[in-house]
């Protein structure tokens, strides 16, 4: 089957297209398997299939997923995660792991980003024996971090390994702007001559030029222990709620950069330092853009394969001299002018618009057909509950006074209920059955006592 699956989409049988195909596979994932092969010319290689109907499977698993995610934004309690906006990234995410041609060109661009750099390998692709869901590229014979008996067994020097395998993600990260966003130890290995060889380039992150003054900005705040800083730097970079205590915010920023600015570097943290910062930034409801969070989740990855390989290792030493850099880069001549040029463009072209977006508002003014749309979001449940208690309210007063008044039909039972109001007592049950149906909408939105729970 697999071997039908290839020719199906080489357009030729798999024996004129490999020398040798074991098809029996050498390694299966959940939207994969790997089977070994050698080319006619007489290299090994590695051909990743995707396992038979996976599209289909996988997209009605994101279905169930995306209904599950509208669900959960509904209640209180998981909202602030965004469960849709997670979902959705997901989504995007499994659908370019589902494309091969993707990963290829992925592999391409970091082969030409380390084509001097005799301290990595990455592996040959071969775009003629490749497709859509047929990734073929050279095999890297080495041992994977992951297999840390192994390593010991060579008497591998793990130390070196842990240095130039986060020198080679850091480079990508704040040199190259194109980085592995899933180093995990399975995904890196040690080739002979302590050569760092990586694995699936799936998932990746991109840093533009934005991004990388921010991260700078951020360095410089870290370093400077500049909780202000650091706060405006989040607010900037996250979507807000509309009633943040920003004050607290920059109380807990304060906490957070004293307790880790004061470790000294054998000891720090990263990975712990990361995580409390992103639980902080959702303990205020802030949301991040999807690529910071990628990066964060690439920089917390890397620390841990690091720390497996060498328990002593210290990322944020080996990120120290990127300050430097990135600081030389933000100011360089060269940046300043691409930035004015860009500014410039930009004026140029409001300019070019302006006039015309004047003369056509004021010609609307003039004509009568200036109009002003404003969109009322979630307003339409607090008018319902507002008439709803407007309409309780009214009904109560009404029953009172038609108890009071002995408003026929009348009830006489005395001497408890002497000209008892048959129309007034239906009214005031039913006005007190609305208003209890209204403390409990309310109090089921969470916003009956949210001050409260703040």
């Amino acid at each position: 089957k697999v071997k039908e699956l290839i020719a199906s989409e080489l357009g030729r049988p798999v024996e004129q297209l490999f020398a040798e195909f074991e098809p029996k596979a050498m390694a299966s994932a959940s939207i994969g398997q790997v089977h070994r092969a050698r080319l006619h010319s007489g290299e090994l290689v590695v051909v990743k299939v995707l396992h038979a109907d996976i599209e289909k499977k996988v997209g009605v698993d994101m279905e169930i997923l995306a209904g599950l995610a509208v669900l959960a934004e509904m209640m209180p309690e998981f909202r602030n995660y965004r469960p849709q906006a997670i979902a959705a990234e997901f989504q995007r995410s499994m659908r370019r792991e589902l494309d091969f041609g993707r990963e290829l060109r992925n592999i391409e661009q970091f082969s030409h980003d380390f084509r001097d750099d005799d301290t990595v390998k990455i592996p040959i692709a071969y775009p003629k024996l490749s497709s859509r869901r047929v990734l073929t590229m050279e095999m890297l014979e080495g041992i994977k971090l992951s297999e840390s008996e192994r390593l010991a067994e060579i008497q591998a020097d793990t130390a070196e390994l842990a240095r130039r395998g986060a020198a080679v993600c850091l480079k990508m990260i704040f040199e190259n702007g194109f980085y592995h966003a899933d180093p995990h130890p399975g995904n890196v290995m040690a080739l002979p001559g302590c050569r760092i060889g990586l694995l699936d380039f799936g998932m990746v992150g991109r840093i533009d030029e934005r991004l990388h003054e921010n991260v700078a900005e951020m360095l410089v705040a870290l370093s400077n222990l500049d909780a202000e800083h650091m706060t405006s730097l989040i607010l900037r970079l996250g979507k807000t709620p509309a009633d943040l205590d920003r004050s607290a915010l920059a109380l807990d920023v304060a906490d957070f950069l004293s307790y880790y600015g004061g470790q000294s570097l054998d000891k720090f943290d990263l990975s712990g330092a990361l995580n409390e910062m992103m639980e902080q930034i959702r303990r205020y409801r802030i949301m991040l853009p999807a690529r910071i969070v990628m990066l964060l989740k690439a920089l917390v990855t890397l620390e841990g394969t690091a720390r497996q390989t060498s328990p002593r290792f210290s990322l944020v030493e080996m990120i120290r001299p990127y300050r430097r850099k990135l600081l030389l880069r933000r100011f360089s001549p060269r940046r300043r002018l691409r930035k004015l040029h860009r500014l410039y463009s930009e004026i140029e072209h409001l300019l070019d618009i302006l006039p015309q977006g004047i003369a056509d508002t004021l010609e609307q003014m003039q004509s009568g057909r200036f109009d002003i749309h404003l969109d009322h979001r979630g307003l339409e449940p607090s008018v319902n509950r507002l008439v709803l208690g407007l309409l309780a309210s009214a009904l109560f007063v009404g029953a009172a006074l038609m108890l009071s008044q002995g408003v026929p039909p009348v009830i006489n039972l005395p001497p408890l209920l002497p000209n008892f109001s048959a129309p007034g007592a239906a009214a005031a049950v039913f006005s007190i059955a609305l208003g209890l149906r209204l403390w409990r909408a309310i109090n089921k939105s969470g916003r009956l006592d949210r001050k409260k729970r703040e």
